[in-house]
């Protein structure tokens, strides 16, 4: 048995050609907080698609970096984004996940947001309609104009999915893109998509736990599902990373060999000539998007990971299943059937993701000294390299203006832990 420390442990496995990251990352406070500022708030981010507000005055509600935000479709049929705040006391202005402002809430005018508090009013487009005895409490001190809603770069993009930032003056969403999209943009954008799956969950681990199920394939392993129809067939093991610049990657295709899975209550080959345009017949694309954003694509269906961190311990994630708006009922029917298979709530994937990314975190806890996590595997960019995970930390790394593997600055000069390198810097 060792005597020593978890850091001496972990110092000394940093001699050797084997690059990881220090637990830390994934339970401190201190680094939880300061990724919001650098990370949270410096990305482009997937907040909704625009078939989830196919109607003049729809809106969805979420939050980045604890930031309230509202995405509202105007009356002239743009989607915009806005701080989901009252610039008069702070109040929260739309309290429900989503609903239409055609309708007058209790406290207000239709087609109007309507601050319950003090009756303040704004428009779709976030300018500021009505201030209750305005002139007798603040005469030409104040006016509507000064008052609108805080409005966020938005853009809709990339098939039809909105992206918001929270900065004013952001890298252009197609720069910070890059080339990520080259692989799997000509299967979003050939036709409408649509979402017909949406469902939340709040998990009990680190936001970047979670993303790395999606950055890894050597955890095929978990899945008897992964390893009978994709892992042991032809291809599997050829796929590959690219990885792009600001921490993105991609992961090329293969044919998914359904037919291979047997349950008895369960007919997957029946269904599995439906596919999405331009992918070949079972294809299986995915796209990491840094820091917490996945599109991954399987026959027929397009499932979204997004990722919005609660606390250093906890994660909410909000799933998606995606088809084509001009689907038949049948063929929606088939691409319910065979998302909700591998990927809903209970289907073949998706629970045992969670419990792996859950078991990691009983096995990592606040305040300890920091477990070495390895990210070595190293295979030439094929499917079970670390590659994706190694790129990811880069950025990270990058973004904090920390190392991932040492992020307190610990260890001595001479037993510097192997740096964490990847294609695609920038």
């Amino acid at each position: 048995m060792s005597s020593d420390s978890t850091l001496g442990w972990r110092t000394r496995l940093g001699d050797s050609a084997l690059p990881f990251v220090d637990s830390r990352i994934y339970t401190e406070r201190d680094i939880f907080d300061e990724e919001r500022s650098k990370i949270w708030r410096k990305s482009w981010l997937l907040v909704a698609h625009e078939s989830e507000l196919p109607e003049p005055l729809d809106f969805r509600t979420t939050s980045i970096a604890r930031e309230p935000v509202a995405i509202v479709r105007g009356e002239d049929g743009v989607v915009r984004a806005f701080l989901n705040v009252c610039p008069h006391r702070g109040a929260l202005l739309l309290r429900e996940p989503a609903g239409n402002l055609e309708q007058a809430s209790p406290s207000g005018s239709p087609k109007r947001i309507t601050c319950m508090f003090h009756a303040w009013q704004f428009d779709a487009k976030g300018h500021c309609l009505s201030i209750p005895r305005r002139n007798a409490g603040y005469q030409e001190r104040l006016e509507c104009s000064h008052v609108g809603l805080h409005e966020l770069p938005c853009e809709v993009a990339y098939g039809g999915f909105v992206w918001v930032h929270l900065e004013a003056n952001p890298v252009p969403l197609r720069e910070y893109m890059g080339k990520a999209f080259d692989a799997l943009g000509p299967h979003l954008e050939a036709e409408p998509l649509e979402v017909f799956h949406h469902h939340k969950a709040i998990i009990r681990t680190n936001y970047k736990l979670w993303h790395e199920t999606n950055s890894e394939f050597y955890h095929d392993y978990m899945h008897h599902f992964n390893r009978v129809t994709s892992m042991k067939q032809p291809g599997y093991h050829e796929r590959h990373y690219e990885a792009f610049p600001y921490g993105h990657a991609t992961v090329s295709s293969m044919e998914v060999k359904y037919t291979a899975y047997e349950h008895e209550q369960t007919n997957l080959a029946e269904s599995r000539d439906l596919s999405f345009p331009l992918l070949e017949r079972n294809g299986w694309k995915l796209l990491d998007l840094f820091p917490g954003i996945t599109l991954n694509l399987r026959g027929s269906a397009l499932r979204i990971d997004t990722a919005t961190p609660i606390a250093e311990d906890q994660v909410l994630i909000e799933f998606r299943g995606i088809g084509l708006k001009r689907d038949t009922a049948e063929e929606r029917e088939r691409r319910v059937r065979d998302h909700n298979t591998i990927w809903g709530p209970f289907g073949r994937n998706l629970p045992e993701d969670l419990l792996g990314v859950t078991n990691q975190t009983l096995g990592m806890w606040p305040g300890s000294e920091g477990l070495h996590v390895l990210h070595g595997r190293q295979e030439n960019a094929r499917i079970h390299d670390e590659l994706g995970l190694r790129h990811y930390y880069s950025e990270w790394s990058k973004r904090l203006g920390r190392s991932a593997s040492d992020p307190y600055g610990e260890a001595p000069a001479h037993a510097a832990p192997t740096p964490l390198r990847a294609g695609g810097a920038r």
